[in-house]
């Protein structure tokens, strides 16, 4: 009989990995998408639905599945859900019609609800002080978009866009049955039996979890935006090969998914609060930066016209981007300590709706990237758009937490959100 520590960490490590490989899946579209819009002569808006389909059914599953973890245990429901997405996967490589990719995308797309149920069945098994920490190590499989970058734009280049699926859809098959044989199921973590669903979607009524929906809909959805789009924007932006595109992109995608555990045990140790705080600055001054459009302009002056141009190289852009990866690893970890310190009973409920609507805003920001990019021909229009979102999360949290809290003290005093 293995002992409790033992079950803990196979639990977590095994959760961990069935997560990185759920996500890389997930992110697939954001490497193969390029080959394919050019064989499909794709614009940048369908290219940026094509990107995100998995990502609409990924969220839109995530409450359901946290629920359903509540209920019957994060084991066998993470088990399942990776074996209804390897025929989906390999079916990838044989469509040949957009609408195929598309329906396709949206069953490979339950791989990315895997979230709400890795995050829940991970925190049951550790202890309140340590919750953040395991939560931020399950949440490192975020960086699965990182191994999407480095695997998939090789495959591609040496065997074309079709065996990506075939690959990854052995790996996926390889994943469930080594997760099943790893992992440990412990029934004093369900919900009672006679919880009902409708029980269970009663705490969606309490507008702290409206507002966590809000900081992660910029921390994890802009993850899972950028994830998907900055390939490309390497590409056209700074005239790049898909490789060297995608391996700058990952610059972002791998602390993004990496550091999160960083951000868990940051959050264990000083507040969700102030972590998810100063997250949020540092995301708003990165983002201000990189929206600057590649701008000439001409000054009148005692010597005549002179004509000066400000523009971010393709290295300054890369570096702010890693900043921003950082800070938005910090702060997916911080919002969960949140809710784990708030709704400790209700955490498969709560996680599945913040889950949900953090990857429905990984889903419309890139299709809302392409057509912005259509509308004002500006490619920087992505980084306004994301700037906008941080400035709501900073005056909503300024009005609800902060004026109510030091932020330089050594403690954090409690904050009664409920009535933000």
């Amino acid at each position: 009989m293995a002992t409790r520590k033992f079950q803990q960490m196979s639990v977590l490590v095994m959760s961990t990995t069935a997560f990185t490989v759920c996500f890389a899946v997930w992110m697939l579209f954001a490497v193969i998408g390029i080959p394919i819009k050019e064989v499909l002569a794709l614009n940048e808006t369908q290219f940026g639905l094509l990107a995100a389909t998995p990502v609409l059914t990924g969220s839109l599953i995530r409450l359901p599945l946290g629920m359903l973890t509540d209920k019957f245990g994060g084991r066998i429901v993470f088990f399942v859900l990776m074996l209804c997405t390897v025929l989906p996967i390999y079916l990838i490589g044989h469509a040949t019609e957009y609408w195929q990719f598309l329906v396709a995308g949206l069953f490979v797309g339950f791989a990315g609800g895997s979230f709400s149920v890795g995050i829940a069945y991970c925190a049951r098994w550790f202890e309140r002080q340590n919750q953040g920490f395991a939560m931020g190590v399950f949440g490192a499989g975020n960086s699965g978009a990182a191994v999407t970058k480095f695997v998939a734009p090789t495959l591609v280049v040496m065997f074309g866009w079709e065996m990506v699926p075939q690959v990854y859809a052995v790996a996926m098959l390889i994943t469930a049955i080594a997760f099943w044989f790893f992992t440990y199921d412990d029934p004093e973590h369900r919900v009672h039996s006679s919880v009902t669903f409708r029980d269970q979607l009663r705490v969606l009524k309490d507008p702290r979890v409206w507002k966590y929906c809000q900081y992660y809909s910029i921390v994890f959805g802009g993850y899972v935006g950028l994830s998907l789009w900055l390939t490309k924007y390497y590409v056209n932006e700074f005239g790049m090969g898909i490789q060297t595109a995608a391996l700058l992109a990952a610059c972002f995608s791998l602390p993004g998914g990496v550091l999160r555990a960083v951000g868990g045990w940051l959050s264990d140790r000083y507040g969700a609060h102030k972590v998810t705080w100063w997250v949020m600055w540092a995301s708003w001054i990165c983002l201000f930066l990189l929206s600057y459009p590649n701008t000439e302009f001409t000054v009148q002056t005692v010597e005549g016209p002179r004509t000066f141009s400000i523009h971010l190289n393709v290295w300054v852009f890369t570096f702010l981007l890693f900043i921003v990866g950082i800070a938005f690893a910090f702060g997916k970890a911080s919002v969960f300590k949140y809710i784990s310190n708030e709704f400790p009973k209700e955490i498969g409920a709560v996680s599945g709706i913040v889950g949900l609507v953090g990857g429905m805003g990984g889903f419309l920001l890139p299709i809302m990237f392409g057509a912005l990019v259509d509308l004002t021909g500006v490619r920087s229009s992505a980084f306004m758009l994301l700037y906008g979102v941080t400035w709501v999360s900073l005056i909503w949290m300024y009005l609800t937490e902060v004026r109510r809290v030091d932020m330089f003290d050594g403690h954090e005093t409690a904050v009664d959100s409920s009535k933000a």
